[in-house]
């Protein structure tokens, strides 16, 4: 396993919110990220999410569970000789194949290109659940980077998280997907709620449009009520780190999409936070919205 320069030095990254890492224990908090197709930005978000929270004290686990595509190696510059394919088969444990990224992030690689892992049998995608559930024991948060698209291999894991964030688009291909997404979602009983971030939007104004026809929907035909988990502004730094194979939140800690992303953390984990974020972060991030 080798980590690149700069995600070697994530322990030397000062979190804007100002906190620091602290021990778990109990049950974490789970947050599947999926998307209806891909594309939009959904890997780039759980990398990013999950640092976010990190930096800000909490203990958090990373799961690439884009099943036989995974690439959230690829943007945190981690490269891993075992991944979650040696797990299936029964070669490697979840220990075996952890990365330890920086103190309170731990990253479980997912493989690509490998078709075993996108035909799981249900008995297998269920005992790869209960081991991530014993393996995240003791820690605050864990992050499911699911697949993109309404197969099993998504499904299975994402209805048993506490929160579900569908990461879309304003682009009507990607909002008609995310729609898809919730709906199966809904249908098949998923256990915690269901949220959207919209990615790659001009500004607030336009990710709360895109999310309004998305609720009224789900209220309508659904009778569900989708929350509002933020969104991510375009911005150019973000294909930039993408091009260096660094989180955009490292690289560019004070670029529009880096506060964007803490306002979305501060949302699902609101509470968790061991120390309060200093207030001259918070009034430079208003003017974001302003």
């Amino acid at each position: 396993m080798r980590l690149s320069g700069h995600v070697a030095g994530i322990a030397e990254y000062t979190s804007p919110l100002g906190a620091s890492p602290r021990p778990s224990s109990g049950k974490p908090l789970s947050i599947a990220v999926v998307s209806g197709k891909g594309g939009v930005g959904k890997t780039n978000v759980a990398v990013n999410l999950s640092l976010t929270l990190s930096a800000r004290g909490l203990t958090v686990s990373l799961v690439d569970l884009d099943l036989g595509l995974a690439n959230a190696d690829v943007l945190l510059g981690v490269q891993s000789r075992h991944t979650l394919s040696h797990v299936v088969s029964g070669a490697r444990s979840l220990a075996d194949v952890m990365v330890e990224l920086q103190d309170g992030l731990r990253f479980i690689p997912g493989a690509s290109g490998v078709h075993r892992l996108q035909n799981l049998t249900p008995f297998e995608r269920q005992n790869l659940l209960c081991q991530l559930k014993s393996f995240s024991v003791g820690t605050d948060v864990v992050i499911y980077d699911c697949g993109a698209g309404l197969g099993p291999n998504v499904t299975d894991f994402a209805r048993e998280a506490d929160h579900i964030l569908v990461v879309t688009t304003p682009e009507p291909t990607a909002v008609t997907d995310a729609y898809a997404i919730v709906k199966v979602m809904v249908r098949e009983g998923c256990h915690g709620s269901i949220g959207t971030i919209l990615n790659r939007t001009a500004d607030r104004h336009e990710a709360l449009q895109v999310y309004d026809r998305l609720r009224a929907a789900a209220e309508r035909f659904l009778e569900y009520p989708i929350a509002d988990r933020g969104f991510v502004a375009q911005d150019d730094h973000v294909g930039l780190a993408v091009r260096q194979r660094c989180p955009f939140v490292i690289r560019y800690p004070r670029c529009p999409a880096s506060s964007c992303m803490a306002l979305v953390a501060d949302g699902l984990v609101s509470g968790r936070v061991p120390r309060p974020a200093r207030a001259g972060f918070f009034r430079r991030v208003a003017g974001l919205f302003a």
